[in-house]
């Protein structure tokens, strides 16, 4: 009797472990998955003159068949819950994720006052993050003082990225640090301050028209890093303006298992209300292709 009780225990314990190790292995078995989405910064013109608000950034998602909006932040109206919360309910109910918000900072600080306030700023936002229900910020480096080289500045991005994951964390929202100029113009530096960073809340956004020289290998280098991608109509560098390669992009993506949102972020001279149409219908077409 005895030994048929510790068999019975035995199998039970390694139920429960086999359980346990399930969801490593369906996660490692998932297939690539591409999304969707459209950044708000792309109808900036309408959202600064208020011909547009950031409901309609919700509306224009859903009438154009996307998954998600990228929320940048820079014309709210506040961040009471009074604005927050109304938003979050109209995107729930038109079956759209805002899947995330885009913030401006600048993090090449070093230790003082002006690092601290820096930080919390950023918290707030993590703060505001939660409240919509969006699970990434795109934050900036920022740009090197002249007084600075590159080497320090972007080892005080990591100093402040560290705490900042940390408090994300806590609230299930990830940081994705852009290619933006400055302290990021390199993907070897923004890789080595993710690397430094050394958080599962830390990551890269990426965006696909930021690199002006060796757009595409340098974009293969952060690919394994990518928390969020926004990509662009046009890119240009050594050689001139050239259209955007999304499907080069995308198959960069899908080999380093990339599951995730491609946002629009329009930046062309032609009104965004007449072009994206017809660039969210190719958008969809490259995420269906390479999912």
């Amino acid at each position: 009797m005895r030994g048929l009780l510790y068999f019975r225990s035995m199998t039970r314990r390694s139920t429960l472990l086999t359980m346990a190790a399930a969801p490593l292995a369906m996660g490692a078995a998932l297939k690539p998955k591409l999304r969707p989405a459209l950044c708000a910064y792309s109808f900036r013109t309408d959202l600064q003159k208020g011909t547009l608000k950031y409901e309609d950034m919700i509306r224009i998602a859903a009438e154009n068949d996307l998954d998600g909006v990228d929320m940048t932040v820079y014309w709210f109206p506040n961040t009471d819950d009074s604005f927050l919360l109304p938003l979050k309910r109209t995107a729930y109910k038109a079956g759209i994720e805002i899947y995330s918000i885009s913030v401006r900072t600048e993090l090449t600080k070093p230790v003082g006052p002006t690092r601290d306030q820096s930080l919390t700023d950023l918290k707030k936002w993590v703060d505001v993050a939660a409240k919509l229900g969006a699970g990434h910020i795109r934050v900036f480096g920022g740009a090197i003082p002249k007084t600075s080289t590159e080497e320090e500045a972007s080892g005080w991005v990591a100093e402040m990225l560290g705490p900042a994951g940390e408090y994300a964390g806590k609230h299930g929202i990830i940081l994705g640090l852009e290619n933006h100029g400055g302290v990021t113009d390199r993907a070897e530096t923004i890789v080595k301050i993710v690397k430094n960073v050394n958080s599962p809340w830390v990551g890269i956004n990426l965006d696909t028209a930021n690199f002006k020289t060796k757009i595409y290998e340098q974009i293969e280098m952060i690919a394994p890093h990518a928390v969020n991608v926004q990509v662009k109509a046009m890119v240009k560098d050594e050689n001139g303006p050239a259209v955007s390669d999304w499907d080069r992009v995308a198959k960069m993506l899908v080999s380093n298992n990339y599951r995730g949102y491609l946002a629009l972020e329009y930046e062309e001279k032609e009104s965004a209300l007449e072009a994206t149409p017809a660039l969210f219908k190719k958008l969809r077409a490259v995420c269906a292709r390479h999912s």
